[in-house]
């Protein structure tokens, strides 16, 4: 796919990840929809992508809100007259043991609600803008591409129960959607992200952050423009789908 004039949709694009992912698109000359909760933040992004000459659009949009990404992605194709790349990046942690306990005696548990949040938006979230971005793209006719974002800790990772699901089965959907879209002229991939420069971990403590660099074979945490060149890559080249592409320095959980 060429991406100059392109439509690319992005969740989860006001910072982190999510607004390099914008960036990379807008310098490859890509129109971009910016999508998330976060409308002060979203602006930021929309206006930074504006200024490499594309057209950007800002929409404020829960995820987990079927008629919301309903009416959002209408506006999408109403306002810029295609939808080419959608990338489902949004995506939250509420990280704890599925339980904790000593001498016999359960002392916490992961709550039913922390477990619902991360489903709701790690794993609902991605179905709903994937199937609502699928059917746009049949309607406009142009095919297209679901770029999704799992993670590594879809493996298994101690204090991520609810996390690790979600982000194994948004893998699986990846595969069940380029099996299914390709007869529309749709590709679906997945990157999955192993630990990030991003503002989760920076809130955390340095000798914490220090300890994960340690685990990471190349000794560092990845960039989020790194994890945004591999999305491009994956939208520019139109063989590959049905595959998660892991980007995280030769760590394996």
């Amino acid at each position: 796919m060429q991406l100059g004039k392109k439509v690319v949709v992005i969740t989860g694009a006001a910072r982190g990840i999510g607004r390099a992912m914008a960036l990379a698109f807008a310098e490859r000359g890509a129109d971009v929809a910016a999508l998330d909760r976060d409308a002060a933040a979203l602006e930021e992004t929309r206006a930074a992508c504006e200024s490499h000459g594309v057209r950007a659009r800002g929409y404020v949009l829960d995820v987990t809100q079927e008629a919301q990404v309903i009416k959002t992605f209408d506006a999408v194709v109403a306002d810029l007259r295609r939808f080419d790349v959608l990338v489902n990046n949004a995506g939250i942690t509420r990280d704890a043991l599925l339980l904790k306990a000593q001498d016999g005696a359960v002392q916490s548990k992961m709550s039913l609600a922390q477990w619902q949040a991360v489903m709701d938006v790690n794993l609902t979230g991605v179905f709903l803008c994937g199937r609502e971005g699928a059917e746009r793209m049949v309607q406009v006719g142009h095919g297209g591409v679901i770029i999704n974002i799992s993670s590594i800790s879809r493996e298994g990772n101690p204090g991520q129960t609810n996390y690790s699901a979600a982000k194994a089965g948004v893998a699986a959907m990846t595969v069940v959607w380029a099996k299914e879209l390709a007869r529309y002229g749709i590709r679906s991939a997945a990157i999955a992200p192993g630990f990030c420069a991003t503002e989760i971990l920076s809130a955390m403590k340095p000798e914490m952050v220090e300890r994960v660099k340690a685990a990471v074979p190349l000794h560092r945490l990845g960039e989020p423009a790194e994890i945004a060149a591999t999305a491009v890559f994956i939208a520019e080249n139109d063989f590959v789908t049905g595959r998660v592409v892991e980007v995280d320095g030769g760590l394996r959980l």
